[in-house]
Protein backbone atom coordinates (compact mmCIF):
# COMPACT_ATOMS: atom_id res chain seq x y z
CA UNK A 1 0.00 0.00 0.00
CA UNK A 2 1.28 3.55 -1.15
CA UNK A 3 2.02 6.39 1.52
CA UNK A 4 -1.02 8.30 0.11
CA UNK A 5 -3.17 5.43 0.03
CA UNK A 6 -2.16 4.36 3.69
CA UNK A 7 -3.04 8.14 4.40
CA UNK A 8 -6.26 8.30 3.12
CA UNK A 9 -7.30 5.29 5.22
CA UNK A 10 -6.20 6.92 8.41
CA UNK A 11 -8.03 10.34 7.53
CA UNK A 12 -11.20 8.20 7.03
CA UNK A 13 -10.63 6.42 10.22
CA UNK A 14 -9.87 9.97 12.48
CA UNK A 15 -13.34 11.24 10.82
CA UNK A 16 -15.48 8.01 11.72
CA UNK A 17 -13.58 7.78 15.03
CA UNK A 18 -14.50 11.52 15.89
CA UNK A 19 -18.19 11.65 17.30
CA UNK A 20 -18.59 15.46 15.94
CA UNK A 21 -17.72 14.34 12.35
CA UNK A 22 -20.77 12.51 11.03
CA UNK A 23 -18.29 11.24 8.04
CA UNK A 24 -20.60 9.51 5.86
CA UNK A 25 -20.67 12.41 3.54
CA UNK A 26 -17.37 13.51 3.35
CA UNK A 27 -14.30 12.20 0.46
CA UNK A 28 -11.06 12.02 1.27
CA UNK A 29 -8.34 11.82 -1.06
CA UNK A 30 -4.14 12.38 -0.58
CA UNK A 31 -1.04 13.66 -2.67
CA UNK A 32 2.47 13.59 -1.86
CA UNK A 33 1.16 14.42 2.36
CA UNK A 34 -1.22 16.84 1.18
CA UNK A 35 -5.18 15.76 1.88
CA UNK A 36 -8.22 17.38 0.49
CA UNK A 37 -11.65 16.88 1.51
CA UNK A 38 -14.80 16.92 -0.08
CA UNK A 39 -18.56 16.40 -0.20
CA UNK A 40 -20.96 17.64 2.10
CA UNK A 41 -21.55 18.64 5.77
CA UNK A 42 -25.44 19.33 7.44
CA UNK A 43 -23.75 22.00 9.15
CA UNK A 44 -20.28 24.23 9.53
CA UNK A 45 -19.64 23.01 13.04
CA UNK A 46 -19.18 19.75 11.01
CA UNK A 47 -17.38 20.78 8.24
CA UNK A 48 -14.78 23.12 10.32
CA UNK A 49 -14.95 19.70 12.90
CA UNK A 50 -13.95 17.83 10.03
CA UNK A 51 -10.42 19.89 8.78
CA UNK A 52 -9.60 19.89 12.34
CA UNK A 53 -9.83 16.15 12.41
CA UNK A 54 -7.90 15.79 8.92
CA UNK A 55 -5.22 17.80 10.44
CA UNK A 56 -4.59 15.66 13.51
CA UNK A 57 -3.26 13.00 11.54
CA UNK A 58 0.28 11.90 11.33
CA UNK A 59 2.22 12.76 8.11
CA UNK A 60 -0.35 15.10 6.58
CA UNK A 61 1.27 18.07 5.58
CA UNK A 62 -1.71 20.14 4.94
CA UNK A 63 -5.75 20.34 4.15
CA UNK A 64 -7.85 21.68 1.84
CA UNK A 65 -11.16 21.77 2.55
CA UNK A 66 -13.52 21.78 -0.37
CA UNK A 67 -16.35 20.38 2.03
CA UNK A 68 -19.77 22.02 0.89
CA UNK A 69 -22.45 22.54 3.53
CA UNK A 70 -25.83 21.70 3.12
CA UNK A 71 -28.17 22.22 5.90
CA UNK A 72 -30.26 19.92 7.32
CA UNK A 73 -33.92 21.71 7.27
CA UNK A 74 -34.00 22.17 10.78
CA UNK A 75 -30.97 24.11 10.69
CA UNK A 76 -32.01 26.45 8.14
CA UNK A 77 -32.95 29.98 9.76
CA UNK A 78 -32.85 33.68 7.90
CA UNK A 79 -30.76 36.48 8.15
CA UNK A 80 -32.59 38.35 10.57
CA UNK A 81 -32.91 35.34 13.16
CA UNK A 82 -28.72 34.80 12.97
CA UNK A 83 -27.98 37.83 13.45
CA UNK A 84 -30.18 37.78 16.08
CA UNK A 85 -29.33 34.87 17.81
CA UNK A 86 -25.32 36.19 17.11
CA UNK A 87 -25.81 38.96 19.32
CA UNK A 88 -27.32 36.80 22.11
CA UNK A 89 -24.73 34.49 22.46
CA UNK A 90 -22.14 36.79 22.26
CA UNK A 91 -23.42 38.86 25.23
CA UNK A 92 -23.89 35.44 27.18
CA UNK A 93 -19.94 34.92 26.42
CA UNK A 94 -18.03 36.16 29.14
CA UNK A 95 -14.53 35.58 27.38
CA UNK A 96 -15.92 38.47 25.02
CA UNK A 97 -15.32 41.65 25.81
CA UNK A 98 -18.86 43.53 26.00
CA UNK A 99 -19.91 45.19 22.84
CA UNK A 100 -16.73 44.71 21.41
CA UNK A 101 -17.60 42.41 18.48
CA UNK A 102 -20.53 43.56 15.34
CA UNK A 103 -21.88 40.59 13.27
CA UNK A 104 -23.30 41.49 9.86
CA UNK A 105 -25.15 38.08 8.08
CA UNK A 106 -25.33 37.96 4.11
CA UNK A 107 -26.80 34.32 3.04
CA UNK A 108 -25.81 32.73 6.30
CA UNK A 109 -22.16 33.77 5.68
CA UNK A 110 -21.26 35.71 8.76
CA UNK A 111 -18.86 38.19 9.24
CA UNK A 112 -17.16 39.14 12.20
CA UNK A 113 -15.66 42.93 13.35
CA UNK A 114 -14.26 44.64 15.66
CA UNK A 115 -11.64 45.08 17.95
CA UNK A 116 -10.30 43.45 21.32
CA UNK A 117 -6.75 42.72 22.97
CA UNK A 118 -6.11 39.07 22.62
CA UNK A 119 -6.41 36.82 20.38
CA UNK A 120 -8.19 34.29 22.42
CA UNK A 121 -10.98 36.47 22.35
CA UNK A 122 -10.76 36.53 18.66
CA UNK A 123 -10.98 32.91 18.65
CA UNK A 124 -14.02 33.15 21.41
CA UNK A 125 -16.56 34.99 19.34
CA UNK A 126 -15.85 32.76 16.20
CA UNK A 127 -15.97 29.98 18.36
CA UNK A 128 -19.60 31.32 19.66
CA UNK A 129 -20.90 31.80 16.62
CA UNK A 130 -19.78 28.36 14.52
CA UNK A 131 -22.33 26.10 15.65
CA UNK A 132 -25.55 28.25 15.34
CA UNK A 133 -28.13 26.93 13.34
CA UNK A 134 -28.47 28.72 9.66
CA UNK A 135 -24.32 29.46 9.42
CA UNK A 136 -22.63 28.04 6.68
CA UNK A 137 -19.39 30.29 7.18
CA UNK A 138 -17.46 32.76 9.49
CA UNK A 139 -14.97 35.23 8.39
CA UNK A 140 -13.13 36.51 11.18
CA UNK A 141 -12.32 40.25 10.33
CA UNK A 142 -11.81 41.00 14.61
CA UNK A 143 -8.46 42.97 14.83
CA UNK A 144 -6.00 43.06 18.14
CA UNK A 145 -5.91 46.31 20.13
CA UNK A 146 -2.07 47.64 19.59
CA UNK A 147 -0.07 47.10 22.85
CA UNK A 148 3.38 48.73 23.82
CA UNK A 149 5.40 45.95 25.70
CA UNK A 150 6.65 44.30 23.32
CA UNK A 151 10.18 44.00 24.62
CA UNK A 152 10.57 40.56 25.85
CA UNK A 153 8.36 38.89 23.67
CA UNK A 154 10.79 36.95 21.88
CA UNK A 155 11.81 35.28 25.01
CA UNK A 156 8.60 34.89 26.24
CA UNK A 157 7.31 32.58 23.31
CA UNK A 158 10.46 30.65 23.12
CA UNK A 159 10.37 30.28 26.90
CA UNK A 160 6.38 29.21 26.32
CA UNK A 161 7.44 27.00 23.06
CA UNK A 162 10.09 24.64 25.90
CA UNK A 163 7.48 24.48 28.05
CA UNK A 164 5.62 22.51 25.33
CA UNK A 165 6.08 18.93 25.08
CA UNK A 166 5.41 18.97 21.44
CA UNK A 167 8.62 20.69 20.59
CA UNK A 168 12.41 20.52 20.56
CA UNK A 169 13.14 24.16 21.01
CA UNK A 170 15.75 23.88 18.60
CA UNK A 171 13.48 23.83 15.47
CA UNK A 172 11.58 27.22 15.89
CA UNK A 173 12.99 30.41 15.80
CA UNK A 174 10.81 33.15 16.73
CA UNK A 175 11.46 36.49 15.42
CA UNK A 176 9.70 39.77 16.53
CA UNK A 177 9.09 43.45 14.77
CA UNK A 178 6.73 45.36 17.03
CA UNK A 179 4.24 43.76 17.84
CA UNK A 180 4.46 40.80 14.42
CA UNK A 181 5.68 37.45 15.45
CA UNK A 182 7.35 35.68 13.20
CA UNK A 183 8.07 31.79 13.58
CA UNK A 184 10.26 29.93 11.22
CA UNK A 185 11.82 26.40 11.18
CA UNK A 186 10.13 23.05 11.12
CA UNK A 187 7.28 20.83 12.78
CA UNK A 188 6.19 17.06 12.68
CA UNK A 189 2.76 18.17 11.58
CA UNK A 190 0.26 20.30 10.99
CA UNK A 191 -1.48 20.03 14.43
CA UNK A 192 1.88 21.06 16.00
CA UNK A 193 2.09 24.18 13.40
CA UNK A 194 -1.19 25.25 14.63
CA UNK A 195 -0.47 24.48 18.68
CA UNK A 196 2.96 26.38 17.73
CA UNK A 197 1.12 29.18 16.33
CA UNK A 198 -1.45 29.36 19.48
CA UNK A 199 1.20 29.87 21.31
CA UNK A 200 2.27 32.79 20.01
CA UNK A 201 -0.55 34.42 19.77
CA UNK A 202 -0.83 34.14 23.74
CA UNK A 203 2.20 36.54 24.31
CA UNK A 204 1.51 40.12 25.58
CA UNK A 205 1.51 42.47 22.64
CA UNK A 206 1.50 39.94 19.22
CA UNK A 207 -0.79 41.34 17.00
CA UNK A 208 -0.16 39.47 14.07
CA UNK A 209 1.53 36.04 13.85
CA UNK A 210 3.47 35.25 10.72
CA UNK A 211 3.81 31.55 10.63
CA UNK A 212 6.38 30.23 8.00
CA UNK A 213 6.85 27.25 10.36
CA UNK A 214 7.56 24.32 7.52
CA UNK A 215 6.35 20.40 8.08
CA UNK A 216 8.63 17.71 7.77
Amino acid sequence: MSHDARLQKAVLAELNWDPSVPAGHIGVTANNGVVTLSGHAGSYAVKYAAERAAARVDGVRAVVEAIEVQLEDRFKRGDEAIASAIVERLSWDTTIPHDSVKAQVEDGWVSLRGEVRWHFEKDAAEAAVRPLAGVVGVINHITLKPRVDVTDVSNDIRTALHRSWFFDGDTIKVSVDGGTVRLTGSVDSPHDRMVAERTAWAAPGAVKVENMLEIV
